[in-house]
């Protein structure tokens, strides 16, 4: 397929990763790929396999639907069983476990509980229903993050009474900070092109800065991710260089940040694993509170606790690799997941799991 086919050439991968194995000069490295969609290309296409052992592999946080904490899944659950509530959401929230529940299980006791592709779905599904309340779930890095500003500009300028958004958005520059500052040694960081595209790269120059880590942007072609650990390796000080230069740029997109910035402010969250962050969520603004879905149903759970045995965070620390949780395989797979990297398609273990059942 024309501009894709042209990415996966195989001779082109194997050409690099030469030209990695001639760069090293002795040196060992350990790169942390940040995005989930990172971790599912490097297992699809067997880069693991074809890189030098002195390179080492990390996921890293980079899969919103892992790093979002248990209790905002109860809190889904808690609004889907509420009268007259519409509950919408993308696919890959359905099956990640809360506390007592799943999304699927609610939507199988007949609960409003429905799966959209866009923002603008849950908005059409909200003018179809004015006799319902419709929230959406609004789980994401800066990526989708616009998407979500936009839909509540539209809901506004629209008079849509009856569209919320339960918001637990994450921006990515803090929890990279903390990691980069955590027990982990990690000598750089393959950046999330889509994430930059947004972005651009200014944001990530902490890392190189302050924390002295080398830092690509990086396309999600197996020629993308094999070129930014090249370009990793050659860097002999440490600076953000852009692979992905086709989409994402040093400037970024200003229009999608300057909705983000209209609709929402910085706030602290709390990341699966890694814990509370200061200024890495976005709430929605009091000028915007009639579409935010916690303060007009006033959503208050119990302590949510993450599942016994589950090593989830571990994984998106870079701490362990998910065959290092003693669940995995056994009593945690795909068709029975008891932590989200095992649910979403963009989680490490689903990788893991999916590609070579850990046999790396």
């Amino acid at each position: 397929m024309k501009y894709i086919d042209e990415f996966r050439d195989r001779r082109l991968v194997e050409r690099t990763a030469s030209g990695i194995r001639s760069a090293l000069l002795g040196r060992e490295y350990r790169f942390m790929e940040v995005c989930g969609t990172h971790t599912m290309s490097i297992f699809r296409f067997g880069l693991r396999d074809m890189l030098p052992k002195a390179i080492e592999l990390l996921s890293g946080p980079g899969c919103p639907v892992c790093v979002t904490p248990c209790e905002y899944i109860d809190k889904a659950i808690a609004v889907s069983r509420i009268k007259n509530v519409i509950v919408t959401t993308f696919g890959d929230m359905f099956r990640v476990p809360g506390s007592r529940s799943t999304l699927e299980l609610e939507k199988a006791k007949g609960r409003g509980i429905r799966t959209v592709y866009s923002t603008l779905d849950a908005l059409s599904i909200a003018r179809k229903n004015p006799d319902k309340e419709v929230i959406f779930l609004g789980v994401g890095f800066e990526t989708t993050i616009p998407t979500v500003a936009r839909s509540i500009l539209i809901a506004k300028s629209e008079g849509l009474k009856n569209y919320s958004v339960l918001s637990a958005h994450k921006t990515m520059p803090r929890a990279l900070q903390a990691l980069a500052s955590g027990e982990r040694n990690i000598d750089g960081f393959i950046l999330p092109g889509h994430v930059c595209a947004i972005t651009g790269s200014g944001p990530f120059g902490f890392l190189a800065s302050k924390f002295r880590k080398r830092c690509v942007i990086s396309g999600f072609e197996p020629s993308d991710i094999m070129q930014s650990i090249l370009m990793l390796v050659r860097q002999k000080k440490p600076k953000v260089e852009i692979q992905y230069s086709r989409i994402t740029s040093r400037s970024g997109n200003p229009v999608a940040r300057r909705a983000i910035d209209v609709v929402f402010e910085d706030a602290p969250s709390i990341w699966r694993g890694i814990g509370r962050i200061p200024d890495s969520g976005l709430n929605i603004r009091k000028s915007f509170s009639s579409f935010d879905a916690e303060e007009k149903f006033g959503i208050k759970v119990k302590r949510a606790k993450e599942p016994v045995g589950c090593r989830c965070g571990d994984v998106l620390k870079g701490i362990c690799i998910p065959t290092e949780c003693r669940l995995f395989g056994k009593v945690c797979d795909p068709d029975h997941p008891i932590g989200a990297c095992m649910v979403s398609t963009e989680g490490a273990c689903a990788a893991y799991y999916k590609y070579n059942r850990g046999n790396v």
